[in-house]
């Protein structure tokens, strides 16, 4: 028979079971219901990582597949704080050494951060991920597993307790980890360094990871930094409590996809007689700056292009302002070297030819309120002749025949003032304005090189169309892309713009420009002993604020060889030369130098008419003296 007691206690215990039970419901529910999509996320974040996968830069080639630009295989070394301990003393002596690092920063870096999140509930930043160094090598990398392998504590681990000796095991295998990485690098130093460019970084962040990726910051490296950069892949994936991978539970796997190669135009041979030649004529003329360029007429290939001073990609404290590629964001009056549209246009217009005759004034020639100078004060020259002697007044008077549009006109269809399309960031398209803005002087200064402004490259093409039976070629920088195999992915072709002149009026041009390099002419400096050279030089006044600078000076000589079929052509401007500065005088001497070894890199084979030339005479000398021998 149950009492009420017994009754009582068994109540009781009903009610206490009813209300663990319905306790444990509330939380199933709170757990299975209310709050499933909050504790799957942490589940997932506990147990699921993803792994990025950095695809590998693709290298610079120059146009026989030489290498350039490349990326090497480096460890960005890492450490998770929270495997430490206390023992971030002893860590960072031990690393300091080996990765370079003040070991106070090696110090501080191997505590947890904490703050406090816009809730402000405290958070902990890198509990688990800290960098410690970026660009480490394999070598050293090896070095640092060793070091953290036999790192001692200082105690008889054997004797402490069971989680305590695992503590320290994980600290040496696990605590300091490296994560695969690349480092971009230039194996010739500053060669064609303004053309390459450089290149940076950007993290990315990735399961609380950041990673970075090479990015192009100038040059061809920025140019084409989607087609170097490739593809980033990843890989989702379950981890077990010691955040290794469990392969078999892998929910994505999508491979990186590398980035393409790229093979340039430029030969590097070249590129190193070019810049060699520059740094010659650097330490003889102090100028501010030295450009060069060398260019394949009929194809507009860019053999070669640098401007000195230059830097050294491989150490970012050498690029400055100064260290710019002047070639393409620079811009200057030409001086003489633009009366090549003048006196072309004229010729291909009929409205001159090249016998026709005109009077220089002896120097001194009033127009539209100014007075005109030439260098000498020459009287009677022919058109031929106001080439040779680079007569201002001739071109000026040349420019007045053909007039305002028509000069206009052959100055946009040799390509100036506007870009010309090369594939390098900050390219500029020089200043030539419309006609209705042009002053009186204007038809008059325009052709001898005043009142226009114009980059290197703009006034190397033009130059080149001259070699290419008067047609104006797109610059070509970029010959092909690859993929890792060697496979071409794309291939570039030379592209005609347009054509200029006439074939006739293009002979009639390169006949004046044989005279420049010759006794005589203005650039004698410049003639080569196997080739006739055709080319122009340009002497300027420097503008600041306005004003022309009576101390300063570009100076410059483009000429192409062999003149009666051109294989290069070769650009050399200064920027306010030392120890003279008439473009002749300082640049002339460099281009035949840069020519010289050109042409024999390239095998170009001698002008046979110039060898009759200077054989002749020892043909006759033998000549005479077999008739004296002779009885």
């Amino acid at each position: 028979m149950i009492n009420k007691q017994q009754l009582k206690r068994a109540v009781l215990l009903l009610v206490f079971v009813s209300a663990a039970f319905a306790g444990l419901g509330y939380r199933l529910v709170d757990l299975q219901v209310l709050r499933h999509d909050e504790l799957s996320r942490l589940e997932q974040d506990n147990t699921q990582r993803e792994f990025w996968q950095a695809p590998r830069r693709g290298d610079i080639l120059d146009t026989h597949g030489n290498l350039l630009a490349s990326s090497v295989p480096v460890k960005t070394v890492c450490a998770d704080p929270s495997l430490i301990g206390d023992q971030q003393a002893a860590v960072a002596q031990a690393l300091a050494p080996l990765l370079q690092v003040p070991e106070t920063d090696i110090y501080q870096r191997l505590f947890p951060r904490i703050s406090k999140d816009s809730k402000g509930q405290i958070v902990t930043n890198n509990l688990h991920y800290v960098r410690l160094q970026k660009n480490v090598s394999e070598d050293t990398w090896q070095k640092i597993t060793m070091t953290m392998s036999n790192l001692s504590f200082g105690m008889d681990e054997q004797k402490l307790p069971k989680t305590t000796r695992e503590f320290y095991r994980n600290l040496r295998q696990a605590a300091i980890f490296a994560e695969p990485d690349q480092m971009r690098v230039y194996p010739n130093g500053s060669l064609a360094s303004q053309v390459l460019g450089f290149s940076g970084s950007v993290d990315t962040i990735a399961d609380n990871h950041t990673f970075s990726q090479i990015v192009g910051r100038d040059g061809i490296e920025m140019a084409l930094n989607s087609k170097l950069s490739g593809v980033a892949g990843w890989r989702v994936t379950d981890t077990d409590r010691a955040q290794h991978e469990l392969v078999s539970l892998r929910d994505e796997d999508v491979k990186a996809r590398d980035g393409l190669n790229v093979e340039l135009t430029v030969d590097s041979v070249l590129q190193n007689i070019l810049e060699t030649g520059l740094a010659d004529a650097l330490k003889k003329h102090s100028p501010r700056s030295i450009s060069g360029i060398i260019i394949r007429p009929s194809t507009g290939e860019i053999l070669a292009m640098a401007t000195l001073p230059t830097y050294d990609p491989n150490q970012p404290s050498t690029i400055t302002p100064e260290t710019r590629d002047r070639c393409i964001t620079d811009v200057m009056e030409p001086g003489s070297t633009f009366k090549i549209v003048v006196v072309s246009g004229a010729l291909n217009e009929g409205v001159v030819h090249l016998n026709d005759q005109f009077d220089c004034e002896h120097g001194h020639f009033a127009f539209a309120g100014r007075i005109l100078h030439d260098h000498e004060p020459f009287d009677i020259l022919t058109t031929e002749g106001i080439i040779t002697k680079s007569s201002n007044i001739g071109a000026a008077k040349i420019g007045i025949k053909l007039g305002e549009d028509r000069l206009y006109d052959y100055a946009t269809d040799y390509g100036f003032g506007e870009r010309t399309g090369v594939p390098l960031p900050g390219e500029v398209g020089g200043i030539l304005h419309p006609v209705k803005d042009w002053s009186k002087v204007s038809i008059a200064q325009i052709p001898m090189g005043h009142g226009v402004a114009v980059t290197r490259l703009q006034m190397a093409l033009a130059m080149c169309a001259l070699a290419n039976d008067g047609w104006l070629m797109r610059p070509m920088l970029v010959k092909c892309l690859l993929d890792r195999e060697g496979n071409i992915v794309q291939q570039y072709a030379p592209e005609r713009v347009r054509q200029v002149v006439s074939d006739a009026t293009d002979k009639q041009m390169i006949e004046a420009l044989k005279t420049v390099p010759a006794p005589g002419g203005t650039a004698p400096g410049a003639a080569m002993k196997n080739y006739v050279v055709a080319g122009k030089t340009g002497t300027a006044q420097k503008v600041e604020n306005g004003a022309y600078v009576s101390d300063k000076y570009m100076a410059s000589f483009i000429g192409f060889f062999p003149a009666d079929n051109p294989q290069v052509c070769i650009s050399i401007v200064m920027d306010e030369p030392k120890e003279g500065y008439y473009g002749g005088l300082v640049c002339g001497p460099v281009f035949k130098d840069v020519a010289d070894r050109c042409a024999s890199y390239m095998n170009i084979p001698p002008d046979q008419n110039l060898q009759q030339q200077q054989n002749a005479p020892e043909v006759l000398a033998t000549a005479s003296t077999h008739n004296l021998r002779t009885p």
